[in-house]
C-alpha cells in the first residue's frame, strides 16, 4: 500500500494516537501521514536531515500535548472539548533506494485513500517538495486556495534538472487545475528565487507578503484578502517561522513569523471556510534546540484539529 513503519515509529504515533495502516479501511477523521524523503531521492550514507522530521515530531509527543484531557489555552479547553473525533497516525509513506520516483508515487496514492476515506491529511516532512504529491492526492478536494507560508518563494521549474525538489513546490501547484488563488506569506531573505520566478509568481497572480508585511500590518491583513467560503490547505516551512520559534531547519532566515501569527492563521481560516489540510515540512531535527522546532509544529497541528473540531469539521 506504500506504507512502512520505520523503526522508531514503533514505540511513538503522533501524541499517541491509534496506528492505521490499512488505508483502503480507514476509520478517521483526521489521519497524520509521514513524507520522509522529497526529491532527489539522497543515497544512503548522504545527508538528509529533514527525513528524520516525522520521527522528531513523533518523539516530542509528549511535549506537544501532555493529556487529552488537560485544559489547553491556544484553544480555550482540552483539544477536542469532548468531541468524537477519531485521530489516526498511518506512518510514513515507503521509499524505495532503487526508484526514487516510488516515494511520491506511494504518498500521493496514500493522500488520495485518506481523503477517499473522508479523513483529513495532515503531513509531516520531509522536504518542501514532499507537498507535490500531497497537492496532487488532493485534487478531488477541489477547487483549492493554497496558502504557504515559508521564507522563500519556491517557484523554481527546475534545480539540477530536477523540477520535483524542495524549491518547486508552489510552481507545480501552480500548474494544478484544482489549484486556485495562492497566497504566499513569510518571505524574506535570499533563497533560490531569480527575477524571473518571482516574475513568474506575480503573472500567475501569486499574492505575496513578506514577512515584514506580516509583522507591520498583523496576520488579520493577511487573512482579510483571503476570500471566505473557501477550500484552504496550509502549507508550512518550518523557515517560514521566525528562527526563535522553529530553529531546527537548515535554511535560517531571521525576521519570520511568531508562532502568535501562525496560530491566528491558522484559526482565522478555520473560521473562513475549511481547512481540507496541512503539511509541516523542512524540519532538520539535527538542528532543533531542546526539540522547540518539534513542539511548535506539533502544537500548530493541535490547534487545526482543535480548531477544526470547534466548527464543526468532523461532526
Amino acid at each position: 500500500m506504500g506504507i512502512t513503519v520505520l523503526p522508531d515509529q514503533r514505540e511513538q504515533s503522533f501524541l499517541g494516537y491509534p496506528v492505521a495502516h490499512d488505508l483502503d479501511n480507514l476509520d478517521a477523521h483526521v489521519a497524520v501521514l509521514g513524507i520522509p524523503f522529497g526529491k532527489p531521492y539522497r543515497p544512503e550514507g548522504m545527508a538528509n536531515p529533514q527525513s528524520e522530521g516525522p520521527a522528531a515530531v513523533r518523539a516530542a509527543s509528549r511535549r506537544i500535548l501532555l493529556a487529552h484531557d488537560h485544559y489547553d489555552f491556544d484553544l480555550g479547553g482540552p483539544v477536542l472539548d469532548g468531541r468524537d473525533v477519531k485521530i489516526v497516525d498511518c506512518g510514513n509513506a515507503a521509499a524505495d533506494m532503487n526508484d526514487h520516483d516510488a516515494h511520491y508515487r506511494n504518498a500521493e496514492a496514500a493522500v488520495r485513500k485518506i481523503v477517499a476515506a473522508g479523513a483529513m491529511p495532515i503531513v509531516i516532512g520531509g522536504d518542501h517538495g514532499v507537498p507535490i504529491p500531497v497537492f496532487r492526492g488532493i485534487e478531488d478536494l477541489g477547487p483549492i486556495t493554497l496558502v504557504h507560508v515559508d521564507a522563500h518563494l519556491d517557484w523554481r521549474d527546475d534545480v539540477n534538472g530536477e523540477p520535483e525538489g524542495y524549491s518547486s513546490p508552489i510552481r507545480r501547484a501552480s500548474e494544478m487545475d484544482h489549484i486556485g488563488e495562492i497566497f504566499q506569506i513569510g518571505m524574506r531573505s535570499v533563497g533560490s528565487a531569480r527575477i524571473d520566478e518571482v516574475e513568474a509568481a506575480k503573472a500567475y497572480g501569486a499574492h505575496i507578503y513578506t514577512s515584514y508585511d506580516v509583522h507591520d500590518n498583523g496576520i488579520e491583513s493577511v487573512l482579510a484578502d483571503i476570500p471566505d467560503g473557501q477550500n484552504y490547505y496550509l502549507t508550512i516551512d518550518a523557515d517560514g517561522v521566525d528562527p526563535s520559534v522553529m530553529p531546527g531547519t537548515l535554511a535560517l532566515a531571521p525576521g519570520g513569523l511568531t508562532y502568535h501569527q501562525m496560530r491566528k492563521l491558522i484559526h482565522g481560516l478555520v473560521a473562513k471556510g475549511r481547512v481540507v489540510g496541512m503539511d509541516i515540512v523542512e524540519i532538520a531535527p539535527v538542528n532543533d534546540v531542546n526539540q522547540l522546532t518539534c513542539i511548535a509544529a506539533g502544537r500548530m497541528i493541535c490547534n487545526l484539529i482543535g480548531a477544526g473540531a470547534r466548527a464543526g469539521y468532523f461532526d
